[in-house]
């Protein structure tokens, strides 16, 4: 009797630990196990996958292909232009390696979905076993929904909903598997310049901030949840501190899973008193859920469509010059810059600066949230299209439950609430480190100072409020008609 071959299709999923497609794979013990990853660049780059974020993912291959190795389980690269010339690829190759049964964990996203139906119909004809979970959710889409079934649009009660199921079912995290037999199939080369394959490196600055490995996510876990988790609530919207988790890297690319850092958390919480600052961490574990969800339930999102389809009527501004300023960090606004050029220079930025840019981008400068999504996506290493695109309709005031749209920050207020000592500014905008905290935050508020070398705004604030509030008046005025 032929020995049953197992392929795991390896996504953002890239550990061994709590990963229930692999943990399927391996329940047989007479098994074979490989793990495939498909490397597809011309979908990459249509989906505007930052470079720093495929560097991310190598690297973290490469670190897994030596934790898998110890497994007895072999990491395949599948190389294809896009989804749609991988499926064929794949099914060729599972003909080729007599595979018996295919494990993945579900994807959300409108492309993934229709790639995943493909393969799902393909294996289908060739007689495999095809077996797909839930992963990426804490609480999978579908088990959390209202009263009459239809899915939930405000985060509230979504995460009323959300905290009573996981108080009733909590979670539970799958071991790493045992070692098992050694796989006929050889792992493949994982250079980044392996024949067939051009992957993006990163500069050392990038990836001595943010190195790769299973153990170096629970590492930064362990840290946040002992030392600073506690405190969460007083300290996630100062950029200058260390005051968040910094995992979301991690959890993007699939090193950690969202279900092993609320364990930890919860853990922590029953054995510690005075955790308010996890509870408000468990909430943003519970955004990401949230914004999944919204994904799955409402795909146009997913086409570059606004969630409120008629605020896709506002007259966006394209204006080329103030949007580059706004990606180099040059618009005159000292805590908007400092964190583009945070973004521009590390593949991350703090989340509270990524809704100052945002609104900033969106309400002072009027200009479309689809170009600043997709620049967003473009430079971060955790880039993730259900919080990014959250996130940005949120700010933009054309999201599910986003900001109301006469809500507009006021950078230079915003600045100096965030970065009170101008610490985090004199990081990244030099030209201004010698500036005192009173000045820093608005150094030409009595006159632009050319000795600066630092733009004047390229913008009034109260005027660009006051336009703004009138296009979003308009809208409404013209919807009630």
């Amino acid at each position: 009797m032929s020995v049953p071959h197992h392929l795991v299709c390896l996504r953002n999923d890239l550990r061994v630990a709590d990963h229930p497609a692999l943990h399927a794979a391996c329940a047989d013990p007479t098994a074979q196990v490989t793990a495939l990853y498909a490397y597809t660049p011309e979908q990459w780059q249509q989906h505007d996958v930052a470079a720093v974020r495929i560097d991310f993912e190598w690297r973290q291959l490469q670190s897994l292909v030596t934790d898998l190795a110890e497994l007895n389980i072999a990491l395949v690269v599948l190389a294809a232009d896009d989804y749609t010339s991988l499926v064929p690829k794949l099914l060729d190759w599972c003909q080729t390696h007599k595979v018996s049964s295919v494990f993945a964990h579900e994807a959300y996203e409108i492309n993934e979905r229709a790639r995943d139906n493909a393969i799902k119909d393909g294996l289908s004809e060739l007689g495999i076993e095809a077996q797909w979970f839930h992963d990426s959710c804490i609480i999978a889409p579908g088990l959390v929904f209202t009263g009459d079934g239809r899915v939930y649009t405000v985060f509230t009660p979504f995460k009323r909903n959300w905290l009573m199921q996981l108080a009733e079912h909590p979670v539970r995290l799958l071991p790493v598997p045992e070692k098992r037999t050694a796989c006929a199939v050889a792992s493949s080369q994982l250079s980044a310049r392996a024949p067939g394959i051009t992957v993006p490196i990163a500069d050392d600055l990038v990836q001595t901030l943010w190195p790769v490995g299973e153990a170096e996510a629970h590492a930064r876990l362990a840290q946040f949840i002992e030392e600073d988790g506690g405190r969460y609530h007083e300290r996630r919207d100062l950029p200058a501190v260390n005051g968040t988790s910094t995992l979301s890297p991690y959890l993007a690319a699939g090193v950690i899973s969202a279900r092993q850092c609320l364990y930890r958390a919860e853990q922590h919480k029953h054995h510690h008193a005075g955790q308010q600052g996890l509870d408000t961490w468990i909430s943003e574990l519970c955004w990401r859920d949230f914004y999944k969800h919204i994904l799955l339930g409402f795909p146009h999102v997913c086409r570059h469509q606004a969630f409120k389809r008629e605020t896709d009527k506002l007259p966006w501004s394209h204006k080329e010059a103030n949007f580059q300023a706004w990606c180099e960090g040059r618009t005159g606004f000292p805590i908007v810059d400092a964190a583009m050029r945070q973004l521009n220079e590390t593949g991350w930025m703090h989340n509270r600066l990524r809704m100052i840019t945002a609104m900033f981008l969106t309400k002072d400068l009027f200009i479309d949230w689809r170009l600043g999504e997709r620049y967003f996506m473009q430079h971060l290493i955790d880039g993730d299209l259900s919080a990014n695109n959250g996130g940005w309709q949120w700010s933009a005031s054309t999201g599910n439950d986003a900001a109301p749209y006469f809500r507009i920050f006021n950078p230079f207020l915003q600045s100096k609430k965030c970065d009170p000592d101008g610490e985090f500014i004199r990081r990244f905008v030099p030209e201004l480190a010698h500036l005192d905290a009173k000045r820093i935050h608005e150094p030409h508020a009595k006159g632009v100072d050319v000795r600066l070398k630092y733009p004047k705004p390229i913008v009034d604030h109260a005027l660009a409020r006051l336009d703004t509030l009138a296009y979003f008046k308009a809208l409404n005025a013209a919807s009630a008609n």
